[in-house]
């Protein structure tokens, strides 16, 4: 007879009992949170006795984008979705990408993933998302100034991401994945593909509660466990996952700024194109963590042309993605990006940043739309004709990941394995940041077929090897 774990005397297996990684403070107040769809029946590993069954817990959310419009604790219905957050269901059989440029007003026929509803510059076929009342009296804000008093126009605050919100974490017994991690490390050498084969299928929050499982169960860190036992790429990997999205963010954010020059590629990837809720839990971990503002820290390791971008960005004022885009705001949107850029012998930066950075993802849509009509010339052409470098790639980030973000990050992967070598630092990076999201990582698996005519996990396995290489081709699948 197998044995059977007593029934606990203290607090749900999976609520904190200390500070996650990195951590001086308190812990932030734990979090409710529903069973993940498609969890294991009763009885069954890592699932508690008497677990909801399928169905009553929200479904995967898009990671990077805010999640539908919710009252005051995560996981509440919602009568309305979120933009950028909930796709609508794919058709099977492969990728499906946008169409070509519809004529000027027109949305595009094919939402990529994470795309809002009906709106202008958004796919059809769906009803469009209510407007505030004040909204329909309150005009376009002013381009160039900050938005921070515009709260008719700004909507419903957008609701932090799934695994961004400190102390929430998955209900649950898990002690049996905490003795399989502690087995695994347990003793002489380490079991890496029991470490892989635990850690690799957990979401943000299932992956919260065995750490603070291991804590409380095993009475010693996971986190450091993991780090004085393994070592490389793979040890990178499997310390992004422990984690979890908020804080290994938070860690890349700090590596992007520390030391002897910029990692720009990071500093991207971390902090544009994001929701207002998921920067600023961002920047409340940083500072929480490190003791200093993160704004401050970017605008002192940057050129004062992307260090304008970034402060714009950070400031983490977007127009909200239920507000439809006003057409003829966003036709003198496009007609001032132009005129900040062809019509002038240098460019107007701050008046380009402004308009990227309080734009919504929606409205960089609608944006792109009325540009191509206007000027015969898609936006990201636009952008790669005007800024070079830093500038560059960083508005094509933010301008693709409006556009399609799953195309975004095949294109993003495909860059850590093209030309002479791996970059395997990227290459961890981002396959720990697509596969906390399965929805969106088999968007990018058919993008990336899509695009480049190859399956992304054959081409990760002919790139890595061994442990390493496991980990890699376990978070995709």
């Amino acid at each position: 007879m197998s044995y059977q774990y007593p029934p606990p005397n203290q607090p749900p297996y999976g609520a904190p009992t200390g500070p996650p990684h990195g951590y001086q403070q308190p812990p932030y107040p734990q979090q409710q949170y529903g069973a993940p769809q498609g969890a294991p029946p009763q009885g069954q590993y890592g699932a508690p006795q008497g677990a909801p069954p399928q169905g009553q817990y929200p479904p995967q959310q898009g990671y990077g984008h805010p999640p539908p419009q919710q009252g005051a604790y995560y996981g509440a219905p919602s009568p309305q979705p979120q933009a950028g957050y909930h796709a609508p269901p794919q058709p099977q059989g492969g990728y499906h990408a946008p169409s070509p440029q519809p004529p000027y007003g027109a949305p595009p026929n094919q939402a990529p993933y994470g795309q809002p509803p009906q709106g202008y510059g958004a796919p059809p076929n769906q009803p469009p998302p209510a407007v505030p009342a004040m909204a329909h009296r309150t005009a376009h804000p002013p381009m160039g100034q900050p938005q921070g008093g515009m709260a008719p126009y700004m909507g419903a605050p957008s609701v932090p991401s799934l695994g961004y919100v400190p102390g929430q974490t998955a209900p649950g017994d898990f002690r049996p994945q905490a003795d399989a991690l502690r087995k695994a490390m347990k003793g002489f050498g380490t079991d890496e593909k029991a470490l892989i084969q635990t850690l690799a299928p957990l979401d943000p929050l299932q992956m919260a509660a065995v750490r603070a499982t291991y804590s409380s169960h095993i009475g010693r860190d996971l986190y450091k466990d993991v780090k004085s036992e393994c070592g490389g790429y793979l040890r990178d990997g499997l310390l992004a996952v422990i984690d979890g999205p908020l804080m290994h963010d938070t860690a890349c954010a700090r590596e992007a700024i520390e030391g002897i020059g910029t990692k720009e590629w990071l500093m991207n990837d971390v902090l544009l194109g994001r929701s207002n809720a998921d920067l600023n839990a961002i920047k409340t971990a940083y500072e929480r963590t490190y003791r200093r503002p993160l704004t401050k820290d970017v605008e002192g390791d940057l050129s004062f042309k992307t260090a304008s971008l970034f402060a714009a960005a950070l400031r983490a004022q977007r127009h909200d993605e239920s507000i439809p885009p006003n057409p003829h705001a966003m036709e003198n949107e496009a007609r001032t990006l132009h005129e900040a850029t062809s019509a002038r012998m240098v460019n107007n930066v701050t008046e380009v940043c402004a308009i990227f950075a309080r734009s919504s993802d929606n409205e960089i849509r609608a944006i792109d739309q009325a540009f191509h009509a206007r000027y015969h010339a898609s936006l990201e052409k636009h952008i790669e004709k005007e800024f070079a470098g830093h500038m560059e790639d960083a508005l094509l980030h933010m301008y693709r990941t409006a556009k399609d973000p799953a195309m975004r990050d095949a294109i993003l992967l495909e860059d850590c394995m093209s030309g002479m070598g791996t970059k395997d630092e990227r290459l961890v990076v981002r396959v720990v940041r697509v596969h906390w999201n399965r929805n969106h990582k088999e968007q990018v698996k058919r993008a990336y077929h899509r695009k480049f005519g190859k399956h992304l996990i054959e081409r990760v396995r002919g790139e890595t090897s061994g442990d390493y290489q496991r980990l890699m081709v376990a978070l995709l699948e």
